[in-house]
């Protein structure tokens, strides 16, 4: 996948099949988009491609705003995309200048004049253009003046719900990690550094590497005990997680996440990490004493161990 990080690098070629979006996360409803213009690309002969913004349109828009958290860091949805099969990207920069552009400006300008789209397949609530004015009615409109197609997916159901960033971001502030996979189609991550912590795990059998994550936009799931596995330089290793305050131990202002690798023993200070979230086991609760704890985390890890062997979990 050829990877351009401004609109004018892309040297488009006849009959590019393009969408365009933010596709955080790249869940089940964006594949279903991608598989959709590599298949036509490949029929026509043609190439695929995506136009997408970074930053997210929000982070520039409201600034102050720190609510809006992403299901995907940029170098984890490059990642993603290029693992779809898409032939180009298309990262151009989001600007406040660039948000007032209109519908019509960006149509004419970005998306035939510099893009040279031949066929455009977007999801059935796409919108663009300043304030969000354009939608899928208007593109219907400029379609056949500006001689391009213009094709529709809709909503992607599972279980009668409809797939959406959103949605995957709500599953995983609740803990509800089997529909948050389900509906992103793989294992949920987060990666990081670890961090020096006060080493209580240690003193009863469970040492943990505190992790803080890479980027702070990185949205983080759910307080709660979790099954993970841990992607390291050196290997794979299954373990469990807790996220939230450790109100047993010393209990902290802000949610801490911590993990602890199952038949691990090496120092991870300063390390990058990749902690996959795979099953949930409890949540998060308060001990009377470090005893309690200790039986408690026994527990845990018999049931990660067990959840770990059930998944399908690959790497």
């Amino acid at each position: 996948m050829e990877v351009y990080h401004r609109v004018s690098e892309f040297k488009p070629k006849s009959g590019t099949i393009i969408t365009v979006g933010t596709f955080d996360g790249v869940h089940i409803g964006h594949k279903t988009i991608l598989s959709r213009i590599i298949d036509l690309a490949r029929e026509q002969s043609a190439e695929s491609a995506l136009l997408t913004f970074w930053p997210h349109p929000r982070l520039v828009l409201f600034p102050d705003d720190n609510e809006l958290k992403l299901l995907s860091t940029l170098e984890e949805r490059i990642q993603l995309l290029d693992n779809a099969g898409l032939d180009h990207l298309i990262i151009h920069p989001f600007t406040k200048d660039f948000s007032r552009i209109t519908a019509l400006e960006y149509v004419r300008d970005i998306l035939v004049r510099d893009l040279n789209v031949s066929k455009l397949v977007i999801g059935y609530d796409h919108h663009f253009g300043r304030n969000r004015e354009g939608n899928l009615n208007q593109l219907k409109g400029m379609a056949p003046d500006y001689g391009f197609e213009l094709e529709e997916i809709s909503a992607q159901d599972i279980d009668d719900v409809n797939v959406s960033s959103t949605k995957i971001r709500n599953a995983l502030i609740e803990g509800d990690l089997k529909r948050a996979n389900e509906f992103l189609g793989y294992y949920y991550s987060v990666s990081g550094i670890v961090v020096k912590g006060e080493r209580v795990g240690r003193t009863i059998g469970f040492p943990t590497a505190n992790v803080e994550p890479l980027e702070t936009y990185k949205l983080i799931p759910g307080n709660g005990v979790y099954s993970v596995v841990v992607r390291l330089e050196s290997g794979t290793y299954q373990g469990m997680a807790n996220l939230g305050m450790r109100p047993t131990v010393n209990e902290s202002r802000d949610p801490i996440l911590e993990v602890n690798l199952f038949n691990f023993k090496d120092d991870l200070y300063g390390k990058e990490i990749t902690v996959t979230f795979v099953d949930r086991i409890r949540d998060e609760i308060k001990f009377d004493s470090l005893d309690q704890l200790k039986a408690q985390l026994e527990n845990d890890a018999a049931v990660a161990a067990d959840q770990l062997d059930a998944s399908s979990f690959s790497g």
